[in-house]
């Protein structure tokens, strides 16, 4: 805390929390246009933004981090370098401790555990500093937005395309961490739209984590035990994809799309390498997961925090909704386009105009 935020008596502290109560009452919005003066961690939108990421070692996490200092300069955002919270919510607790101990005016933080993450947020605002969360909405703490997809949408249409295809049988969800609101929401809505529309087919589960590792291995004793499998649904193309694909190689049951044998595979996140496995007939399908718009408008709303603008429910200048959630947050839904071999190659997709390499 700042020595003039320790000098503030408890009276003053509630007369600035009503003015700004008063300042959003009078914001009319739901575009990424409209504006309302209020409170803000920055100097009329300036100042320096902290950026924390929650792993680098899968590609669609890469392509975020590399998509940051781009959209940075192209929102006017003065972001530090990006912080790797490695796949540790202590980590990513301790991340932002430090950001703000540098001073920071804005934080941008993709959370790696829904409720962990409170007590991060708790710290920046007792610190007075606005955060916007990316990918993954905190179940409680205050952040001026989350930037995000529709993660029901994620396991329903994954469901319904695979289900299409398989309306029977086994099929594999390898599942992402549950303590995520991301990995609760994908699997509650593949179950749960498999059981109400294909009754036939029969869902095996594999926590996996977020991890590569933890999937390949449950992977392959699921597939020993379970060698008639007709589908399976990653959840998170970026650390899913090659385990799946290395195992049901060794096992000889990678079959191209197709073929006798072929076994349907969904995918999420919408990278390079999930593309080329389409190409080849590896996986049919994924959900593109908008990296480039993660970016974009974590960058948008931590600058128009900062700036004290404020935004309510409805739909935005950018083909979103803004909706609000159980908790009271607010979340910007970025659209999602379903990839086939369809339209894999529609250089709209920001998964083909990165690199690949990596």
């Amino acid at each position: 805390m700042s020595g003039r935020q320790a000098r503030l008596s408890t009276r003053a502290v509630r007369a600035m929390a009503m003015a700004a109560c008063a300042a959003l009452a009078l914001t009319a919005c739901g575009s990424t246009k409209d504006t309302a003066s209020g409170g803000g961690g920055g100097k009329g939108g300036g100042g320096k933004v902290g950026v924390i990421v929650p792993l680098l070692t899968s590609p669609f996490w890469q392509s975020y981090n590399d998509y940051v200092p781009k959209m940075a300069k192209a929102e006017s955002v003065d972001a530090l370098k990006t912080v790797n919270s490695n796949s540790d919510s202590a980590q990513q607790i301790t991340d932002i401790n430090n950001q703000l101990n540098q001073g920071v005016h804005g934080l941008v933080v993709a959370p790696l555990d829904s409720a962990a993450i409170a007590a991060g947020l708790d710290q920046a605002e007792r610190k007075g500093v606005p955060v916007v969360a990316v990918d993954v909405a905190p179940e409680k703490g205050k952040v001026a937005m989350v930037v995000r997809a529709d993660n029901v949408a994620y396991g329903t249409r994954a469901c319904e395309y695979l289900g299409k295809q398989q309306p029977s049988g086994k099929v594999v969800q390898i599942m992402g961490d549950l303590a995520s609101v991301n990995g609760r929401e994908r699997s509650e809505a593949f179950r749960t739209c498999m059981k109400q529309r294909f009754p036939k087919a029969k869902v095996v589960e594999i926590p996996a984590k977020w991890e590569s590792d933890t999937a390949a291995a449950k992977l392959d004793t699921v597939l020993n035990a379970n060698p008639d499998i007709k589908g399976i649904y990653l959840q998170a193309g970026g650390v899913y994809l090659a385990p799946t694909l290395q195992t049901l190689k060794s096992k000889g049951m990678l079959k191209k799309a197709g073929t006798s044998g072929h076994i349907t595979i969904v995918s999420n996140d919408g990278i390079p390498q999930e593309f080329d496995a389409i190409r080849k007939g590896e996986i049919d399908a994924t959900l593109s997961q908008p990296a480039d718009a993660y970016a974009k408008y974590g960058m948008y709303y931590i600058k128009a925090a900062m700036a004290g603008k404020a935004f309510q429910p409805g739909p935005t200048d950018h083909d979103s909704t803004i909706v609000k959630l159980p908790s009271g947050i607010l979340e910007d839904q970025l659209p999602t386009p379903l990839v086939t071999k369809e339209n894999v190659d529609d250089k709209k997709l920001w998964g083909n105009t990165v690199n690949t390499a990596g």
